[in-house]
């Protein structure tokens, strides 16, 4: 069985996710003595962290509960003990949930380590000895302070601006509107109750933050957005716009004085006009996080996960947000964010049903472009613009990326892919 998607493990919670959780806990226990778990707000986590603390007990491994936490949290925590455990399904639809593994410094499982868990999980996991089962867990009850104390060591305070914040209602509800209250801002909240039943799509993408989108028009404040378990943060100006994630990675970039980006191959083509270089890796902040460990001093996925490696290896939304109320306390948001170019981008995402990916790739290559990228799905580059299909890691879609210097071009192209895709349907 295939368990490791671009981010952890995820499925519909239902009792196969359960039985994975317990196998899962089992595995990690084998190899690491000493666990801290946490969970996001979703209303299957405690019944799915249970599952898998189970499985640590049940190998001997020590368990440490963290509670309610964001992934930020949760991986910074991880830094005391030999892994770090997160029940969530982040972005994904409130009737997921899955498992996401991390090292001391922050960093998911590698590719390796996911295959040594995997084969773990679907071979015969014993027990230990009855003598060796652990009773219990204990609490790790500072995750947030010490988060919160993080942050605040590297950021100064006394940033006096209106900040409208949704938390979705998701596990950055325990923590972001303390640290930019406590950082000096006055925090009008939306959704930030922990109640783990999502008030909009929980995807921080500009369809789902009407609510938010219209607040910081009426307040002339700026806007600040989470997913469910606060690896990602989104952004919008004192203008009511929304920042797209590629403008909001050349700020961040800019504003943590970034001599190399590592960002993915769906990221714009205006990263590269910033003049750094850039290493694009596959689509997932676990491939982010492996190339960072290697060399780069920033980098992040234009969906809202930013990786600050002095921080952790974790996409961390909740020191994002630290570092764009540090930018907009200082600067015009929407000043800043008009100084960058920006292209039509169109990302969208079609079912997989009936879809064979090499009949698609073989009819994508008939469309002639000038070059090729395999890293990740299929990037074709064409005159003035390119495309990206690649088969979703968390869900049953196909993702379309398109980019090009015009709308027109930008709308040409992904109605020629989308016609593609369409057309390999059902195609054997």
């Amino acid at each position: 069985m295939a368990l490791f998607g671009t981010s952890g493990i995820r499925r519909i919670a239902d009792r196969t996710l359960l039985e994975i959780a317990l196998r899962a806990g089992l595995a990690v226990g084998r190899t690491r003595k000493s666990i801290v778990i946490a969970g996001d707000t979703r209303t299957s986590t405690g019944a799915i962290k249970h599952a898998v603390i189970s499985g640590l007990l049940a190998s001997g491994a020590r368990c440490a509960d963290a509670g309610i936490v964001p992934t930020p949290t949760l991986a910074l925590a991880a830094g005391k003990f030999e892994a770090g455990i997160m029940v969530t399904a982040s972005h994904n639809p409130p009737e997921y949930n899955g498992v996401k593994i991390f090292n001391p410094d922050g960093s998911s499982f590698d590719t390796k380590q996911q295959s040594e868990i995997e084969k773990l999980v679907n071979g015969i996991l014993p027990t230990a000895s009855w003598s060796d089962i652990r009773s219990g867990t204990s609490l790790y009850e500072k995750a947030v302070e010490n988060h919160i104390e993080h942050i605040l060591k590297n950021l100064p305070s006394n940033k006096k601006i209106k900040v409208v914040l949704d938390c979705a209602c998701g596990a950055a509800s325990v923590i972001t509107p303390y640290l930019l209250r406590q950082m000096g801002c006055d925090v009008l909240e939306l959704n930030c109750n922990p109640s783990g039943f999502f008030p909009h799509d929980v995807e921080p993408i500009e369809r789902n933050l009407g609510d938010l989108i219209r607040k910081t028009r009426e307040l002339g404040a700026i806007g600040i957005a989470h997913d469910g378990d606060a690896d990602r943060m989104m952004a919008v100006d004192e203008r009511g716009r929304f920042i797209s994630g590629d403008k909001l990675l050349v700020l961040l970039a800019r504003e943590t004085s970034a001599k190399k980006i590592v960002t993915t191959v769906d990221a714009s083509m205006i990263v590269e006009e910033t003049g750094l270089p850039v290493n694009r890796t596959k689509v997932g902040d676990t491939f982010v996080s492996m190339e960072l460990k290697k060399d780069g001093d920033f980098g992040g996925e234009p969906s809202g996960a930013w990786v600050f490696p002095k921080n952790t290896l974790c996409p961390d939304g909740i020191y994002a947000a630290a570092i764009l109320v540090t930018i907009a306390s200082r600067e015009s948001l929407a000043s800043l964010i008009d100084q960058i170019p920006q292209y039509p981008v169109i990302r969208d995402s079609l079912n997989n049903s009936g879809i064979v990916i090499p009949v698609l790739y073989k009819n994508l290559l008939s469309l002639n472009p000038v070059s090729v990228n395999d890293i990740d799905g299929l990037k074709l580059n064409f005159d003035g613009g390119w495309l990206l299909v690649r088969p979703s890691g968390t869900e049953p879609k196909i993702r379309i990326t398109v980019e090009a210097k015009n709308e027109a071009r930008a709308r040409e192209l992904h109605d020629l892919v989308v016609k593609t895709i369409e057309s390999a349907r059902g195609k054997k």
